[in-house]
């Protein structure tokens, strides 16, 4: 039989807190939410009321699925929200299948595209 020497036991300790470490970060990480923006229908006319009755929470994922020829989505602040304008430096998404993770707090949404966002194409999620 061999023996261990005094670090062995050093070892197996950090060896199983590593591993516990992975472990409660995959139980964090498998938690968020898929939400496909417009349910079917997709990013369209109309999404502003989408989220109503919905509860979302930070890390949670939205999937704005559309056509990219017509349509964006651009991640605003709340004043690019309320007056459907896009700020200096927002971030613009246009693959057609954009798959955008919630901050916590407020997170708005607008397609930038003349017209669309004052016809309703804008979202505006709470999450906790």
């Amino acid at each position: 039989m061999m023996n261990q020497g005094r670090g062995s036991a050093s070892v197996n300790k950090l060896s199983l807190w590593l591993a516990l470490l992975c472990v409660l970060i995959q139980i964090g990480t498998n938690d968020a939410a898929v939400f496909m923006v417009g349910d079917s229908v997709g990013w369209s006319f109309s999404a502003d009321s989408w989220s109503e009755g919905k509860s979302f929470r930070s890390g949670d994922e939205l999937v704005f699925n559309y056509n990219p020829d017509i349509h964006n989505v651009v991640a605003v602040d709340a004043s690019g929200y309320k007056n459907c304008q896009v700020p200096a430096g927002s971030r613009v998404y246009n693959s057609g299948n954009d798959h955008i993770p919630l901050d916590r707090g407020m997170n708005y949404f607008i397609c930038s595209i003349p017209g669309h966002c004052k016809g309703g194409m804008k979202i505006a999620i709470t999450a906790n």
